[in-house]
């Protein structure tokens, strides 16, 4: 399946909320403060698909790295 040509496409979102994430890291950002970048919707949705694939760890209105993807992250993979 190919990604949409539109910049703004679902994955690009995902890719752009886990690169906030990331670079909070090791806070966790409020939702609501995250999402003030995207259109209506698009963060939540992402945060929705990186919580399901173990990426982010989500607690009411925060949003994490994921244990998993901490564990990674400290691999320093080349």
């Amino acid at each position: 399946m190919q990604e949409k040509a539109n910049p703004r496409s679902e994955r690009g979102v995902q890719r752009a909320v886990l690169a906030l994430v990331l670079e909070a890291h090791p806070k966790s950002l409020a939702i609501p403060e995250l999402a003030r970048d995207f259109e209506p919707g698009e963060a939540e949705q992402a945060i929705r698909e990186l919580v399901g694939v173990g990426l982010l760890e989500c607690g009411g209105l925060r949003v994490r790295l994921s244990a998993a993807l901490t564990y990674f992250e400290q691999l320093e993979l080349p």
